[in-house]
């Protein structure tokens, strides 16, 4: 389980150091690629393999299926930590992301996420408000 958050930084070959903590579950392998709300999804090799499973059952037929497979894998990039736990986020996903030298790395349950810290302390203001009424809304009696 992924949760915390930190602002590790970009470096000028757009590599970041993932937080200590989650460097075992990664160190075999991860999968980096777009999310929602212009941020983006690591998830480890095993948890990209269980989404992929899930994703392969949705009907081809239906457009919103194909849009949403197009883009979750065309900007998907395999990686692997090096020996100091970093990992090279592309220039397509950078720029999807709007990501430059400061970043937010957030944990969110079954993957991390990566967010410019403007469009993070946003979404956190806006979300803030409605957070009670989500709990009850998303998880009833919670």
């Amino acid at each position: 389980m992924f949760f915390g958050t930190f602002t590790p930084k970009l470096d000028d070959k757009g590599r970041i150091f993932l937080p200590a903590k989650f460097r075992e579950a990664m160190k075999d392998g991860l999968v980096v690629t777009r999310g929602q709300e212009n941020a983006l999804s690591i998830w480890s090799a095993a948890g990209f393999q269980r989404l992929t499973e899930r994703i392969q059952d949705a009907s081809l037929t239906d457009k919103g299926a194909r849009d949403f497979v197009r883009m979750l894998f065309a900007a998907a990039s395999d990686e692997v930590p090096d020996k100091q736990g970093r990992i090279t986020i592309p220039p397509i996903l950078r720029r999807y992301a709007s990501l430059e030298r400061e970043v937010v790395v957030v944990g969110a349950m079954n993957r991390l996420e990566i967010w410019n810290p403007e469009r993070w302390a946003a979404y956190t203001e806006e979300q803030e408000p409605r957070y009670s009424a989500l709990s009850d809304e998303v998880f009833p009696g919670v």
